[in-house]
């Protein structure tokens, strides 16, 4: 079988990789978590995830009908590292929803007018309407982060989205959107474990590029770009919720329930809500870069 980018993956992994993280991963079986600072030593139970799963979706149910009555809207960006979990917590959002009222926005490069245009335009055009919910996986923070670390935008470029970021957010709240930011954050070697698995399936193949190959390798200007982007958005009336996500099943719970508790609607059940884990979700401090 060939490997995707030549297996360029597999490479980085024995050649590339710091010594801490490929020990980590040589060391970890399928259900350990790999990083020393995560509170967790272990995956969650999969029959208590399953079970805690389905009444939150029942939940998410209630909720899109409350929205959709109310007419009230919701915007909720998901971003974080390549495969931290971004996809898997969205799917798990809208698996018992209605596509037409819980719509996906992932939009892909822009094009030429688009990149003639206001920074945040094309962002606009998918904001929900009355009665929706809009999810966006990867929001207007690509120019924080990943455009940056690859230089797909001038320092200028940056700086003006900074400027502008907290009061274009500020808007939106005005407007009546329901705004939730969600930062899904991966630890390195866990990151590479999930690439090296995707590199080797390929049913999964289609999930890397070659910002995922190429990042591998700048993790560092990574960090450093998300570190600025929370200093300089995280604001008291758009903040991030950072959610450590190296098991995928305590952070798709985490997501859905800090979705849930963003509003209230009918019928609502705080008994099976609860409230996100704060061991694992919280504000940008828990962020561990």
């Amino acid at each position: 079988m060939d490997l995707p980018f030549d297996g360029a993956i597999s490479t980085y992994y024995a050649e590339g990789a710091p010594d801490a993280v490929r020990r980590a991963i040589d060391a970890g079986d399928k259900a350990d978590i790999l990083s020393d600072s995560y509170p967790y030593e272990k995956r969650m139970n999969g029959s208590d995830y399953r079970d805690e799963l389905r009444a939150l979706q029942i939940e998410l149910a209630k909720l899109q009908s409350g929205i959709k009555e109310s007419g009230r809207r919701m915007a909720v960006l998901f971003e974080g590292r390549d495969a931290a979990g971004k996809g898997g917590a969205i799917k798990r959002v809208r698996e018992y929803l209605n596509p037409r009222i819980a719509r996906l926005v992932a939009l892909p490069k822009p094009s030429d007018r688009e990149a003639g245009e206001w920074y945040f335009q094309r962002y606009v055009r998918h904001l929900p309407a009355a009665g929706e919910m809009v999810l966006f996986d990867r929001s207007w923070y690509n120019r924080g982060v990943v455009e940056h670390v690859f230089g797909f935008c001038t320092p200028g470029q940056r700086e003006r989205f900074f400027r502008q970021v907290p009061e274009f957010e500020r808007m939106l709240v005005d407007e009546g959107i329901h705004l939730v930011k969600i930062w899904l954050n991966v630890g390195r070697a866990e990151q590479l474990r999930r690439f090296l698995g995707r590199e080797s399936d390929p049913l999964k193949h289609w999930k890397l590029s070659r910002i995922d190959v190429e990042g591998l390798s700048r993790w560092d200007a990574y960090t450093d770009a998300i570190s600025e982007t929370f200093a300089r958005s995280d604001t008291a009336h758009a903040p991030w919720t950072v959610i450590r996500a190296d098991d995928k099943r305590r952070a798709r719970l985490a997501v859905i329930r800090r979705v849930l508790t963003a509003l209230d609607y009918p019928e609502r059940d705080d008994g099976v809500i609860g409230s996100p884990d704060p061991n694992i979700c919280g504000g940008t401090a828990i962020w561990t870069g």
